[in-house]
């Protein structure tokens, strides 16, 4: 019996990881969110890094880490993401490598709105292993014994396919003190078959809608309200929010931001960042309040995420006037 609840619960992963993961910081992991978001900046370099980890008290963690670069060249908006994904007992492991383009545009009729569409492929690679988990075989009616032969075949630990998606965003700049950065994304269009076995199990898309308002009350505050829906399958998520930004010192460039997000039917979030320059480093935890709670003691997840932007050196044009003769 053992062995049969073991396998069922591998194929309820597949359903489940059928599903993509999700970030709570999901304005920090642009690429993730939309293709669109590929160059969208206004530096010349940008370096992400994203670390989740959660359920630490209900079961063996989820760990989710990813790591993001992107850049411009003319009109062009360039970046790859890499994420890797491990869940349950048996380290059922995700790793996928996405690259993405995006190409600016711009109408003389809509001269506030920069509109961005974007083109992501992605490579993913799943595998389980079969080593971490025990079954009925290896006990013989008085005692367990992990290192007895679980007399069990599998077909196959190791699934590889592709994806493709498409996504679009608009930079709006309303006026003096309201701008939006808004877009639509589908993702895995191609929908690749991720099951291990002859049963098709097919990646659903991802669609996802987002709006991140920025609203400047003096030269100190900034209110950045935002929200994200994603759709894939049967499952939606729902997360609405915001942060406070405080420019600390203007000379030195220090800024902090302090929010929260309420993910529907699940979690509360608290949100910290501390910016200097070019870095920024953002801290979550996620306080769960779903059917979950007797498991999980309200304890959800804990993310981090760093951005580090870098500019190429322009030096200042000085326009040299010829003297005339007669002065």
């Amino acid at each position: 019996m053992r062995h049969v609840l073991i396998l069922f619960f591998l194929l309820q992963s597949s359903f489940l990881m059928g599903q993509d993961i999700h970030w709570t910081q999901f304005n920090d992991n642009p690429l993730f969110q939309n293709p669109g978001n590929a160059g969208s900046f206004k530096e010349d370099l940008r370096f992400i890094a994203n670390y989740r980890n959660q359920w630490r008290s209900v079961t063996v963690p989820f760990s989710t880490s990813s790591f993001s670069v992107d850049t411009k060249y003319k009109n062009f908006g360039l970046g790859f993401l890499g994420f890797h994904d491990q869940v349950g007992d048996g380290k059922l492991s995700t790793l996928e490598g996405q690259a993405n383009i995006s190409y600016s545009l711009q109408f003389d009729i809509l001269p506030e709105h920069s509109f961005r569409p974007g083109l992501n492929l992605g490579f993913n690679y799943r595998q389980v292993n079969w080593d971490y988990l025990y079954f009925d075989n290896q006990y013989n009616g008085f005692v367990f014994n992990p290192n007895a032969p679980t007399n069990e075949s599998f077909q196959s630990d190791s699934k590889m396919n592709l994806s493709f998606g498409l996504g679009v965003i608009d930079d709006w700049k309303w006026d003096d003190q309201w701008s939006f950065h808004y877009g639509v994304s589908c993702l895995n269009l191609n929908r690749p078959n991720q099951g291990f076995y002859n049963e098709v199990i097919l990646r659903d898309v991802r669609w996802t809608i987002f709006t991140k308002a920025s609203y400047i009350l003096n030269t100190d505050w900034t209110i950045q309200p935002s929200f994200q829906w994603s759709k894939q399958g049967v499952y939606q998520e729902l997360m609405i929010g915001g942060l406070a930004r405080y420019a600390f010192s203007q000379r030195d460039k220090i800024q902090f931001y302090g929010g929260l997000w309420w993910r529907n039917r699940d979690a509360v979030a608290l949100n910290l960042g501390y910016e200097k320059g070019p870095m920024y480093v953002g801290v979550s935890y996620d306080i769960n309040y779903s059917m979950l709670v007797p498991a999980s003691n309200a304890r959800g997840g804990f993310e981090l995420s760093f951005k580090y932007v870098l500019s190429r050196f322009k030096p200042k044009q000085i326009i040299h006037r010829v003297c005339p003769d007669f002065i």
